[in-house]
């Protein structure tokens, strides 16, 4: 009897779990604040049944939550309406709307924003801090990037290296984007889509002084397709602002401070990226040990991505060969054969899993004091 009793505690318990609505962060995703800015976490291309998606837009802010995001936008077509005969709504604001409802109890940000979907060109574009979705309705495909302008958005390029649209998978410049960036009307482009990144989408954003941008464009549920149970993580947008708010993450994304992070890489401008990589890796331990001259070093990671490190410095490895990786949230040893004994010691290292520019990975300095020993 007392083990029956027991069973039914467990059961009621187990049951209460399920039911908790308080979104426990699991597996949040975490990058350190650099000087003067937040690092905010973003996903501003998502979708859910309010178009092509497969989720409640309740679902999308438990996601973002769980993954310990600050910002999200549910940019849903605003022409393509797949399930329009099962869930009918002449309000292009309702996963909006439904979104705040849902996250108005959490400490999250719900941006408004839509997805302007056409043929290439000018394809798909998202409009994010817009005003009135329905406003964005217009037939002409330039005259609904100036109705998005009007509403103050920040308008980026979707996927411009989709095959579906581009055969060759190269994102391509038309004269109808170069109007666009030319008016004022394009800020921003996609170098990371879902399971894809662009290097000719990072050369056009540099040679065009657009933002960086990286998102999930995520249809069905995060866990599934990014397979976040075994590991691995959505595509998202780091934003460097000032405070965190809607109105700081636009100024933020207006200014171009913004990194994507995809599959363990970070796609940047070296001044948004580098210090970015410097506050996350930290020497934390300096010493040398038993009379020797070889210095035993501890580097510390605190970001959720690994990284890995490509020794450039003029000291070799005693126990590493020149390529090392940090594991995120973690620590590893080194040993560096100094030679003669030191007060202070400067590492260099090219950091493989950084991007400034393709084919370029920033070669950045870490200096620490040796701790006296014997």
């Amino acid at each position: 009897m007392r083990l029956i009793a027991s069973l039914l505690l467990l059961t009621l318990a187990v049951s209460a779990s399920a039911q908790d609505h308080s979104h426990r962060l699991t597996r949040a995703l975490k990058f350190p604040d650099v000087a003067g800015y937040k690092t905010l976490k973003c996903d501003f291309h998502q979708h859910t049944v309010f178009s092509d998606g497969s989720v409640w837009p309740d679902i999308r802010v438990m996601e973002a939550l769980m993954d310990g995001l600050d910002a999200i936008s549910l940019t849903e077509h605003l022409e393509y309406q797949p399930h329009k005969q099962d869930i009918p709504h002449p309000d292009r604001n309702r996963s909006y709307e439904l979104a705040v409802q849902e996250a108005k109890n959490h400490d999250l940000l719900i941006v408004r924003g839509s997805e302007i979907t056409r043929n290439m060109p000018p394809g798909h574009n998202n409009a994010i801090f817009i005003q009135d979705a329905n406003g964005m309705l217009v037939a002409d495909s330039v005259g609904v990037f100036r109705a998005a302008k009007n509403q103050g958005a920040f308008i980026f390029w979707n996927h411009p290296n989709w095959t579906s649209q581009r055969k060759d998978g190269v994102a391509t410049l038309t004269d109808m984007h170069r109007y666009l960036i030319r008016e004022g009307l394009l800020h921003g482009i996609e170098v990371v889509n879902d399971h894809t990144y662009s290097d000719e989408a990072l050369q056009i954003a540099l040679d065009h002084n657009l933002t960086i941008m990286g998102t999930s464009d995520i249809h069905k549920l995060v866990d599934w397709e990014y397979k976040v149970p075994q590991g691995g993580h959505r595509p998202i947008t780091l934003v460097m602002a000032k405070e965190r708010t809607i109105e700081s993450i636009k100024e933020a994304l207006m200014q171009r401070r913004a990194i994507a992070y995809f599959k363990d890489m970070l796609i940047g401008r070296p001044e948004h990226l580098n210090p970015l990589v410097q506050a996350s890796i930290v020497i934390s331990k300096a010493a040398y040990g038993g009379g020797t001259t070889v210095l035993n070093i501890t580097l510390e990671n605190r970001s959720s991505t690994p990284f890995i490190l490509r020794n450039t410095g003029r000291y070799t490895f005693h126990t590493q060969g020149d390529v090392i990786t940090v594991p995120a949230g973690g620590s590893l040893d080194v040993e560096v054969k100094t030679i003669e004994r030191l007060s202070n010691i400067k590492l260099s290292f090219e950091v493989m899993n950084a991007v400034t520019a393709p084919g370029k990975h920033p070669v950045l300095e870490w200096s620490s004091a040796i701790a006296a020993g014997k």
